[in-house]
């Protein structure tokens, strides 16, 4: 038996992006009255980590306690700007006083680690935080603040280096999020001639959505180059990776893990474009995203095989359930392919950018391209109060801390558990086997629906749900019958008909129910095909 469509001419939604086109589905799975909504579209986690925001509570109070100390004559609610004197004497005697607190023991925890790991002496660390959560203080520098730049940085080394040999030769320059940082690195190249408009940009494909849209902006209008990752693997292949011999190819994007995919570059792939790179473009400019990288198994970023021509984007939200707070980095080596290409830049174009930038520095073409993305985030002229609000970089360094003290890494591991207990639900429930893949992430997974149709009802199926377009209202006929919400596919740019299931934002239960749902609309046109 049947369902009757919902007869949404699906053809107009064409040109919205997945997450607007997750609004509409919404529309249409509530249009049914007294239903669940499961909505498995946005990728926003419903886990975060609890340990480090109650260390910023509790460093909340000492700060504030540390303030009111300076103006301790006066009455009402009144503080001062900590000097640091004595700070660590007196935070001892508040730790004593709250020894049973959690909070208190990861703030010992922390500061005693960063003595012995990054050798922040305490009193300067401690201090640094307590007026960095008091924001009473321009952010100075203006890139990040100094000590909790070392402890980021040991950080995102940590992350991204896996088993490779690790080190923190590079600067970070703290954001409001990926997002942000995206943002900003863009308008930094364009505004210093490493890119123009017509110039040509790889994408390697699916893609995070923005990736596609950016360039094809109309302050931007760059040529986008598609390299194709192999949907049955996730993996790159080499004819792709060829395709950047083209010299006129600046910039290349990359999202790894893959998003919607969520695999991983596998060692072969991360092999044979590092050693592309190296050989033939050593020009190339490299961005890449590594937002799912800490979910992963033996994370290896192109940050750490490509470091001279890699700019990393690093995103807090995800791993953490953060995604308010608005946390990210641009992490560029001190050796770069950025600072090179501008310092080769003609003397013409030399000359402009060192009346942009004259007002920062008496010789201007020093300023590295990470202070000039900074200085370019505030439009040049507002550089002194550029950079991230200090409580938010407190958060930051709070966070790193909780997984660079973390020995036993059990936050990871059961941030990893379950998203990947979830996914076997999804497809325990769909009646479909899992295939093992140790590069599969599985923060979101990638339902193929002519894969999937041909597994449970064979090559016939396929061919006519095929030439039937029916993954064209697949979406909508499953918010509409079972309240389910998923992306499609294509937004990402992936060629088969396919959707995107986040398995971060919804209970174990309710991934049961999507699985179940997704096979009953599946089965449903199985029954239209017997029926044709």
């Amino acid at each position: 038996m049947t369902t009757q469509n919902t007869n949404i001419d699906f053809s107009k939604f064409a040109d919205l992006s997945p997450f607007e086109l997750k609004d509409k589905l919404i529309e249409v799975a509530q249009a049914v009255p007294d239903r669940a909504l499961l909505d498995a579209g946005r990728g926003n986690p419903n886990f975060l980590a609890t340990l480090p925001r109650k260390a910023f509570i509790r460093l909340g109070e000492f700060a504030v306690m540390e303030a009111e100390r300076t103006y301790s004559y006066l009455d009402g609610s009144f503080g001062g700007i900590p000097d640091g004197v004595g700070i660590v004497e007196r935070f001892d005697s508040y730790a004593n006083n709250n020894q049973q607190n959690p909070g208190v023991q990861f703030i010992e925890k922390a500061l005693s680690y960063a003595k012995d790991r990054l050798g922040i002496e305490k009193q300067v660390f401690l201090n640094e935080l307590v007026n960095a959560y008091l924001a009473c203080n321009y952010p100075v520098p203006p890139r990040m603040l100094t000590n909790i730049e070392s402890v980021v940085k040991q950080y995102i080394a940590e992350e991204m280096y896996g088993p490779m040999p690790m080190t923190t030769d590079f600067d970070l320059f703290a954001t409001e999020g990926g997002t942000a940082s995206m943002t900003y690195t863009f308008q930094t190249m364009f505004n210093n001639g490493l890119l123009k408009k017509g110039d040509k940009v790889a994408l390697i494909t699916p893609i995070f959505t923005p990736y596609l849209e950016i360039p094809e902006l109309s302050e931007y209008e760059l040529e986008i180059v598609e390299l194709r990752l192999d949907e049955t693997t996730w993996q790159l292949p080499m004819s792709e990776i060829e395709k950047l011999e083209d010299k006129d190819i600046k910039l290349l994007c990359v999202v790894n893990p893959a998003n919607p995919a969520s695999v991983k570059f596998s060692d072969e792939t991360l092999n044979n474009l590092s050693d592309f790179v190296n050989t033939q473009r050593s020009d190339l400019f490299i961005i890449t995203d590594d937002v799912y990288g800490t979910f992963a198994d033996d994370f290896v970023s192109l940050f750490a095989k490509l470091p001279y021509n890699t700019l990393c984007v690093y995103s807090f939200s995800k791993y953490f359930g953060a995604t308010g707070w608005r946390l990210g980095s641009i992490a560029i080596q001190h050796n770069n392919v950025f600072d090179d290409a501008m310092r080769s830049l003609p003397e013409s174009r030399q000359l402009e950018l060192d009346d942009r930038y004259k007002t920062l520095d008496p010789e201007p073409r020093g300023i590295k391209f990470i202070d000039r993305i900074v200085a370019d985030s505030r439009s040049v002229a507002l550089n002194h109060t550029a950079g991230l609000s200090l409580p938010q970089q407190v958060q930051m360094a709070l966070f790193s801390l909780n997984c660079l003290m973390d020995s036993e890494q059990n936050y990871k591991e059961s941030c990893k558990r379950i998203i990947r207990e979830r996914y076997k639900t999804l497809y325990k429930n769909m009646g479909i086997e899992i295939e093992e893949n140790k590069d599969r992430v599985d923060y979101y997974t990638l339902l193929e629906l002519d894969t999937l149709g041909g597994k449970l009802y064979g090559p016939a199926f396929v061919e006519w749900f095929k030439a039937n377009e029916k993954g064209k209202d697949f979406l909508f006929r499953l918010a509409h019958e079972t309240g389910v919400i998923l992306l499609p596919g294509k937004g990402f740019d992936v060629v088969h008909a396919s959707v995107r299931v986040s398995l971060a934002n919804l209970t174990h239960h309710e991934y049961e129910l999507i699985g179940r749902a997704t096979r009953k609309v599946l089965d449903e046109h199985f029954a239209e095909f017997q029926d044709a």
